[in-house]
């Protein structure tokens, strides 16, 4: 297991992080997982054995049940606070109200309190906007985290779901305000889904921030189980069928997948976190599981190192249609492409 800075901080995490959105099964999350507590405790111990100290949840998962069982599991298994880097995330619904969601001051000073105390910790160690709040000024939001980090309750900041320009103009608020930044963000990426690659990841990898991979397998597509319409009645994505897949493209992929799992005897799924974590932008890849042996799977893709070949061989059959203004870019770069050269040379 390698551990990567987060974001411009001094601290570090695990290249793969403890998913808990299987544990709980309340709500719409029934269709996720309905993880209860002893199984989520030896999930989260072969996790913890395996090299991973990041745990993400958030307390929309299971109306914050998920929570609940994710601090608890912590204490089961004696782990010192110190040695464990939590995240939540706040922003959905957690009641009927119009206050009960969103991003603003009083709903986050509110949410934080309750995740707290579900968590069973004084603090949290990374503090998430789960989601656009299209109604609260992005200075009330940056405030309220501001106070949070100053009291103590928050150590980091991260948004999730956002586009580019919206984190690009919270940066640029929260420096000339000097409120605490936002050192990460959370987003969907993998083999089949790239369009993170068109404007989030130059902005990640410009402005310094680290990027925490959810569903890296497509809501379980890249295992392979569901290609030609196949899975069971209680498959994830044949009740939950998110986030989506274009499967002509899938089939692609997965194709492409196939005899590169088979030269390492390894499952596609593996290959698909794999490659994951040798994409540069990449600082943790969040896994959740239902059971031990998927857990130990997804586990082992840090052992996988994909060649050179491979990697191009998955870059063709998953890359992104050109895009404007992608593609200008791209081509006017070649005008200052010779000057550089010359600079690399010397």
């Amino acid at each position: 297991m390698h551990y990567n800075q987060l974001g411009r901080t001094g601290l570090f995490v695990s290249e793969l992080c403890l998913g808990t959105m299987t544990f709980g099964g309340e709500g719409m999350f029934k269709a996720v997982g309905q993880v209860q507590q002893a199984d989520a405790d030896a999930l989260l111990r072969t996790a913890v054995d395996a090299g991973v100290n990041f745990i993400d949840t958030a307390n929309v998962y299971s109306n914050g049940l998920s929570e609940e069982i994710t601090g608890q599991a912590i204490r089961n298994l004696g782990l010192r606070r110190e040695d464990v880097v939590l995240a939540t995330k706040a922003f959905g619904p957690m009641g009927p109200g119009h206050n009960d969601r969103g991003a603003s001051r009083g709903h986050l000073l509110d949410q934080v309190k309750a995740s707290l105390k579900r968590l069973g910790t004084d603090h949290i160690d990374l503090y998430q906007i789960h989601g656009w709040d299209s109604v609260t000024p992005i200075e009330e939001t940056l405030r309220a985290l501001d106070d949070l980090v100053t009291q103590g309750h928050v150590r980091y900041v991260g948004v999730s779901n956002w586009a580019a320009w919206q984190i690009a103009k919270a940066l640029g608020i929260s420096e000339r305000r000097g409120f605490a930044r936002f050192e990460t963000v959370q987003s969907y990426y993998t083999l089949a889904g790239r369009d993170l690659e068109r404007e989030l990841a130059p902005m990640m990898e410009s402005e310094g921030l680290g990027l925490m991979v959810w569903s890296p397998l497509a809501g379980g597509y890249l295992s392979g189980k569901y290609r030609a319409g196949g899975g069971d009645g209680d498959a994830r994505r044949t009740n939950f069928n998110f986030p989506p897949v274009d499967q002509t493209r899938g089939e692609a992929v997965l194709s492409a997948m196939d005899p590169i799992a088979e030269a390492h005897g390894v499952s596609v799924a593996r290959i698909a976190l794999a490659w994951l974590l040798h994409q540069k932008v990449v600082t943790s890849v969040i896994v959740g599981a239902k059971r031990v042996d998927q857990l130990e799977d997804n586990l082992a893709a840090v052992d996988v190192a994909l060649t050179a070949e491979q990697l191009a061989s998955l870059d063709a059959a998953s890359k992104l249609a050109p895009e404007y203004p992608g593609w200008m870019i791209e081509r006017q770069s070649e005008y200052r492409a010779p000057a550089l050269a010359a600079v690399r040379e010397r």
